[in-house]
């Protein structure tokens, strides 16, 4: 009894544990596989053309036959269904098409010989297929199982020689056997398709990578897909991570992203604990710091900071009053993203350390204060990267020391406001500039992109377009069976310098 009310108790615990809230999430709308749709049944004609049926060869009475070299001449696919079916499933339909073929025939009846060709359409093609989707080990999307379904109706063969009227009137037989060997071959075809040729298509979806030097993304999938009659969800970690600590986990408290809309294509969410696991693996890459010094610190500001620290510097040894100035900024715990329906915001502790750096002599330093900013972060998607534009908007300084000390540094304010604005935030847009890879196949891209804020994340509402044909991709990676699964520039190895931005 007592251990059912423990296993009572930790229910609610375990249902929370087991459900990880998403990073990032993508909702694949009815209408977005209204253009796979097309893009896929061109692939399966393809397939189909290229489907092999066995020799047919028999007797029956007189009459012997041999039938080989079965090629698809056309295919008619003019009604054709994709759609969603819960829970984890894509079904699709072909109805009523036709298939020409062509045969080679090698007949014998009595003493008669022939060999010449046959063409034959199979009408009234029927074939219903369901594939179930999953995430596999590794955390990608895949086609883990199909079911498959195919039938003709009717097979209409066309005879022509000297002997086309007793060919047509034994016609049943090869009609009969032909019929039942292609309409066998369609199955088997199509699972290919599915399992190996499909699957190797969204194998080119990235799930752990490199994003530069210092950080990497994990777009591994957190459970299997949840499909409803009208639309498809794929919950992703969504987590950044420093290379040089690839298992080290960060919590996610975040709210979970909600997607409600199914007017667009996809929709892509992404949730604060999304941009602040970026945040975090550059904080722990220690590279969130900027360093000034001698010429590139701008005249009016060293002038300014200069009078400011005039008492200090007055009693240095004067062999230190003409040194170079030198800044140090360095982000003191890892920045924060707020999400509003109002916008996105991004806030930042730092440390300011000013000193003087005299050759051959050590740093003497002048102050060291306290910033703290609030920048605005305009997050847009330009092909299939996310990327992320700052604009600083409010910022103060004190000093860690004493508030009298702070009155002091009232004056440096503005321009050191102005040096952010103008000198260290075009450092930082010029690194977010690449942006991410949002985890869709190669050769699908978005288009007509708008962004959507909400309270705790925000969502990119999208159609899609295909930049490049399935069977162009396929080829590729099955020709290049080591060729990665995105195409980003190769990285270096994880660097810990610290005057890195």
């Amino acid at each position: 009894a007592a251990s059912s009310r423990l296993l009572l108790l930790l229910l609610p615990w375990l249902a929370t544990a087991s459900h990880s809230p998403p990073g990032c999430k993508i909702r694949i709308t009815s209408k977005g596989l209204d253009l796979a749709k097309h893009e896929g049944l061109r692939f399966v004609e393809q397939e189909l053309e290229n489907i092999t049926v066995s020799d047919l060869h028999g007797k029956e009475g007189q009459f012997h036959y041999n039938i080989s070299q079965v090629k698809v001449m056309d295919l008619q696919l003019p009604f054709s269904d994709l759609h969603f079916q819960p829970q984890q499933h894509i079904a699709f339909n072909i109805n009523n098409a036709s298939i020409s073929l062509r045969f080679r025939r090698q007949l014998l009846y009595w003493f008669f010989y022939d060999i010449g060709s046959i063409n034959a359409s199979a009408d009234g093609v029927h074939i219903h297929t369901v594939l179930q989707l999953s995430k596999d080990e590794v955390g990608r999307l895949k086609i883990s199982n199909i079911s498959c379904n195919a039938s003709i109706a009717r097979m209409h063969a066309g005879f022509s020689g000297t002997l086309r009227k007793v060919y047509e009137f034994l016609s049943t037989f090869i009609v009969t056997g032909m019929r039942f060997l292609v309409s066998q071959q369609i199955c088997p075809s199509l699972e290919h398709a599915s399992l190996v040729l499909l699957n190797s298509l969204l194998d080119t979806v990235p799930v752990r990578s490199d994003v530069d030097e210092h950080i990497g993304i994990d777009y591994s999938l957190l459970r299997d897909p949840a499909v409803s009659p009208d639309t498809l969800d794929l919950d992703f970690k969504g987590m950044f991570f420093y290379r040089a600590r690839e298992d080290q986990e960060l919590e996610n408290h975040a709210v979970e992203p909600v997607i409600k809309e199914t007017e667009r294509m996809v929709y892509v969410a992404f949730s604060e604990y999304f941009f602040d696991s970026a945040m975090h693996a550059y904080f722990q890459a220690g590279v969130l710091t900027i360093e000034l010094e001698g010429e590139k610190v701008p005249k009016d500001l060293e002038v300014l900071l200069r009078a400011t620290f005039f008492g200090s510097i007055f009693m240095l040894n004067p062999a230190v009053v003409d040194a170079p100035l030198r800044l140090v900024l360095q982000v003191s715990a890892p920045p924060r993203c707020v999400i509003k329906p109002s916008g996105t915001s991004v806030s930042v502790s730092a440390f300011l350390n000013i000193s003087l750096v005299p050759a051959d002599r050590p740093a003497v330093q002048l102050s060291s204060m306290a910033m703290e900013s609030k920048l605005s972060a305009r997050v847009f998607l330009q092909g299939k990267a996310l990327r992320v534009q700052l604009d600083l908007r409010r910022f103060r300084i004190y000093s860690k020391q004493s508030a009298l000390e702070s009155l002091a540094l009232f004056s440096l304010q503005a321009p050191l406001k102005t040096l952010l604005q103008l000198t260290i935030m075009p450092i930082i847009n010029e690194r977010t500039k690449k942006g991410v890879q949002i985890p869709l196949p190669e050769g699908m891209d978005f288009t007509k992109e708008v962004v959507t804020n909400h309270a705790g994340f925000l969502t990119v509402g999208a159609d899609l377009h295909f930049s490049k044909e399935l069977r162009e991709v396929i080829e590729k990676y099955r020709s290049d069976p080591a060729a990665p699964t995105e195409p980003p520039a190769q990285p270096a190895a994880p660097s810990a310098d610290p005057h890195q931005l």
